[in-house]
């Protein structure tokens, strides 16, 4: 296959520190894939072995069919044909936009170095600003440099190193949102790293989440918030909720009623249901409702709020998302109802 693969890689650094655990990884050709973990977790070592700046202790990275680490192998940065677009941008500061497009372009001639510079630059909304220099751009201008900077030389992958970071929220999902369809219309193949789950999910056609140098949970966006591998997987990746619960064949009880499930459990037993804060609906309090609580704080988003409320046989207080504005206050008592079936995890060893 083309695209990225990387198979049982190790890494480790300092005295022994293992950093990557035996970590598997694969992203098809012409998809744009993110790795999704928390600080420590092993993004950034997995970024510079895959790009070649650091050799692993085992594994194997093959790159558009071809082996760029191995055993006995291990092609320079330069000769793997990665673009990489940096946290902020890392454009030459002395080079105006064009000639920091057209860098890598190398063994080309003049006018075709020239048009593809141009062209990259319409990919990325740039058109016209060929002249300027860095420090004339914006901080979201800058970033998209980067990206055609990364693009001009058609990498066989793109990583892309928590490119956002620097730019306010507002800048940021704009800039998600145009640097995913400058991918794609590149045809382009690329790896995004981030900490951010909003990111990960609105941005990637499929997410890896990494825990402890290993993944630990690879699918689509839509697949990990809907059936995550296990509880860490499922508060790591959104908003949930996490009730103990016993199950016995399609159903399980728990502090908030008996609870439809997504899947029968295998056995019955002890374990811990998952639900997502938007499958709990509130009641007013003179409502029957299997389960009722007190609202110990609100808060409001503006497009929506999440609401936290003890019930008296859970763990924690539940957290419940409505849209708009809450119609409840810190201190009110509400009933609770839940729609949608949960995920059911057994209860380890």
């Amino acid at each position: 296959m083309t695209g990225l693969r990387v198979t049982a890689v190790t890494s480790s650094y300092g005295r022994g520190v293992r950093v990557l655990d035996g970590l598997d990884l694969t992203v098809p050709d012409g998809e744009l894939a993110a790795v999704l973990g928390p600080s420590g977790c092993g993004k950034t070592t997995l970024l510079r072995v895959i790009a070649g700046f650091a050799v692993p202790d085992a594994g194997e990275v093959v790159l558009g069919g071809r082996t760029v680490s191995g055993p006995g192998v291990h092609v320079p940065p330069e000769r793997r044909g990665v673009g990489i677009v940096a946290q902020e941008g890392a454009l030459f500061p002395h080079l105006s936009v064009a000639r920091n497009v057209a860098f890598g372009l190398t063994g080309s001639g003049r006018a075709e170095r020239r048009a593809r510079t141009g062209e990259m630059l319409e990919l990325v909304g740039l058109g016209g600003y060929g002249e300027r220099m860095p420090h004339e751009l914006s901080g979201g201008q800058q970033q998209r440099v980067a990206l055609a900077r990364a693009l001009a030389p058609r990498p066989a992958l793109v990583l892309l190193d928590e490119p956002f970071n620097a730019l306010d929220s507002a800048l940021r999902a704009g800039l998600r949102s145009d640097v995913r369809a400058a991918l794609r219309a590149a045809g382009a193949t690329a790896l995004l790293v981030t900490h951010d789950q909003e990111e990960a999910l609105s941005a990637a056609d499929r997410v890896a989440v990494i825990r402890d140098g290993k993944v630990v949970q690879s699918g689509t966006p839509q697949e990990l918030y809907a059936r995550p591998a296990d509880p860490w997987v499922a508060s790591f990746v959104g908003d949930a909720v996490l009730l103990a619960a016993t199950a016995e064949g399609d159903r399980a009880t728990t502090a908030l009623g008996s609870l439809a499930l997504t899947a029968p459990a295998s056995a019955p037993g002890e374990g811990t249901v998952v639900l997502r804060p938007e499958q709990l609906n509130l009641a007013p309090a003179t409502e029957e409702a299997p389960a009722r609580g007190r609202v110990t704080e609100v808060r409001y988003h503006g497009h929506d709020a999440l609401i936290l409320v003890d019930v008296p046989t859970a763990a924690a207080p539940v957290t419940v998302r409505t849209t708009g504005s809450a119609a409840v206050r810190a201190g009110d008592e509400t009933g609770i109802r839940v729609t949608g079936p949960a995920v059911f995890h057994p209860k380890a060893g």
